[in-house]
């Protein structure tokens, strides 16, 4: 199959075509590899990210992969590659992230969805208060991004209150996102970096986190210091 659909075409026909082919590039070894961060996809994302480049943004194909019955994740992964985000409705984006299953399919429908979506402030305020804690998740994701991009009406200081009195305990997505956001208030706002660099300090979450050599560590104290360092530097 070579690049958009002719007319008429029937999505079924398509999507049982892509699957096939999508099979095809299917590496056991990939899906091992994927399984230990929860995710469950088998497909190298380089290789996914070119049959995505050929179909092109593809909205009708997008749904109709996003929708197909799968064994895994990959149909998914390519539905948000083909998609265009303004073709989806906020009822629509709250329903698939609660319908993404695996952290790849969740960073991504946030990364390449979400944050382009003209309901992105809804959703970052809906989902920053919901008892899922994976969609909590997204939410304290966006609110990361609006430190770094927007800061202006968000409370930090409350911020830093619920995740001092809620990190240490939270389920590991939720952690992992309330700690980006004390990381970020910490690199970016000169003010709060003491106050975020001692909850960090003193909640120790990711402390111990295995850091390859030559990457970050996550633990927020570290991750301050090193983003800081990297700032004066330039």
């Amino acid at each position: 199959m070579t690049g958009t659909m002719p007319e008429n075409t029937d999505l079924t026909t398509v999507v049982s075509a892509l699957r096939d082919e999508l099979a095809e590039l299917e590496d056991e070894r990939i899906r091992a590899v994927n399984a230990r961060r929860g995710d469950d996809h088998a497909v190298n994302l380089t290789k996914l990210r070119a049959i995505a480049k050929r179909l092109k943004a593809q909205p009708e194909l997008a749904r109709a992969l996003w929708d197909a019955p799968a064994e895994d994740s990959t149909p998914k992964l390519l539905a948000l590659l083909i998609s265009r985000p303004k073709q989806y409705t906020r009822e629509d984006l709250d329903r698939m992230l609660r319908e993404a299953g695996t952290p790849k399919v969740h960073d991504w429908l946030v990364s390449y969805l979400v944050k382009k979506s003209p309901h992105c402030e809804a959703l970052r305020e809906a989902w920053f208060a919901d008892a899922d804690p994976v969609v909590a998740s997204a939410g304290w994701a966006l609110t990361s991004d609006r430190v770094v991009k927007k800061p202006e009406g968000i409370d930090q200081s409350a911020l830093l209150d619920q995740i001092e009195a809620e990190m240490a305990a939270a389920p590991e997505r939720l952690q992992w996102a309330m700690n980006e956001c004390l990381a970020q208030i910490g690199i970016t706002n000169p003010e709060l970096r003491a106050r975020a660099r001692d909850i960090g300090e003193r909640l120790e979450v990711l402390k111990d986190y295995p850091t390859p050599p030559n990457c970050t560590s996550p633990f927020a104290p570290l991750w301050i210091d090193e983003m800081v360092r990297r700032g004066s530097a330039r």
